[in-house]
């Protein structure tokens, strides 16, 4: 039984004049993060990449250092393992962060060459910054999962929500839905979301995002952060309607993203490879395609193997169950033994009725 707190959530969001969800195409998000190294021209380039790769979206993330933690040496504030091993929060995070001066102006870019801007606020600060630019919907990151005040300040904007769901616990990913809810916001994706970086197809389970489509009856996808498309192309055979990726220009510039992002061609493979699998999925159709009809002729039907003379007994050894499939199907070979010719047949003439008596 889905979780809906009395009503169904949509199955179906609309951002602008674009709906994601089922029967539409899968909505491709490219994560710039902190892929332009602090570069404004490097950030618009990347735009501009991610719109040539095939891209729906461009996302970023609103904060600052200040935003996200304190400026603190104590050890609870050091990485001690994973791709950040060594660093301090408050350094990692001034790398990271997108400068906010730059973000009217990326949002300008991104919907002057097409793509929809997206971000991911961390504090109700950054989710007031946002609603000045006018943003159409939020992206919640899996390490926001437990900040329920914030996931409530968002979805009280009622606007759609993308949310991650990275080492969330059914409980805490159901406290989170409750929480867009109680706003009365029923625009919510979920996000299937292995929090390493980068993953690994082992910590994938994309079961799970099935699962959370079936409990909470709401529109899923994948925040895939590992290396190659396969988890993504899997995870839309398996219904992901959103599939999020870290993009950049190139591994060679490097920042705290830059080992688990896309390039630009490896990005737009994943596209075609997307789209290719949608084609194949297609709907539910007994129809013959066009290729299938003409193909047809390339079963098998029953055939007269020996000349056969008017009177004669069809018998197995004379009338075989042969390719090609002009002649009658092979379920009335049993009806037909027995029966005789009611003409001459010649061998290698598909049978007929009217050639029994």
């Amino acid at each position: 039984m889905s979780y809906n707190g009395g009503k169904a959530m949509s199955k179906v969001l609309k951002i602008k004049d674009r709906f994601i969800g089922e029967n539409y195409p899968t909505y491709i998000i490219a994560e710039m993060s902190a892929n332009h190294a602090q570069d404004f021209n490097r950030a618009i380039e990347i735009i501009h990449a991610a719109k040539e790769s095939g891209a729906d979206c461009i996302k970023i993330q609103t904060y600052t250092p200040d935003t996200m933690t304190i400026d603190s040496d104590k050890e609870y504030f050091q990485i001690k393992e994973g791709t950040w091993k060594g660093e301090n929060l408050y350094q990692l995070y001034q790398k990271a962060y997108t400068p906010w001066e730059w973000q009217g102006r990326l949002k300008e870019e991104a919907e002057k060459v097409g793509l929809d801007f997206l971000s991911t606020p961390f504090d109700h600060t950054s989710v007031d910054f946002l609603e000045g630019l006018g943003v159409d919907f939020y992206k919640i990151a899996s390490f926001e999962l437990v900040d329920i005040p914030l996931i409530k300040y968002i979805a009280s904007k009622g606007k759609p929500i993308i949310l991650s769901t990275g080492m969330g616990t059914l409980g805490e990913i159901e406290e989170a839905v409750r929480a867009v809810r109680s706003q009365g916001n029923e625009q919510l994706c979920l996000l299937r979301c292995s929090s390493a970086y980068p993953a690994i197809p082992d910590d994938m389970n994309l079961k799970t995002m099935q699962n959370m489509a079936e409990t909470f009856g709401v529109v899923v996808g994948l925040s895939d952060h590992s290396l190659g498309s396969i988890a993504a192309i899997t995870a839309v055979a398996m219904g992901a309607k959103v599939i999020e990726k870290h993009f950049c220009l190139s591994r060679e510039i490097k920042n705290p993203d830059s080992s688990f992002s896309m390039e630009p061609g490896e990005f737009k493979k994943m596209v075609e490879d997307i789209r290719e699998a949608e084609k194949a999925i297609g709907t539910v159709s007994y129809e013959l395609s066009e290729r299938e009809e003409q193909s047809r002729i390339f079963r098998r039907s029953i055939f007269a193997v020996k000349d056969i003379a008017k009177g004669e007994a069809f018998t197995k050894e004379n009338i075989r169950i042969i390719r090609p499939g002009n002649g009658l199907p092979p379920k009335y070979f049993d009806e037909i033994i027995g029966k005789t010719a009611g003409e001459n047949i010649e061998k290698g003439t598909p049978l007929h009725w009217r050639m029994i008596q």
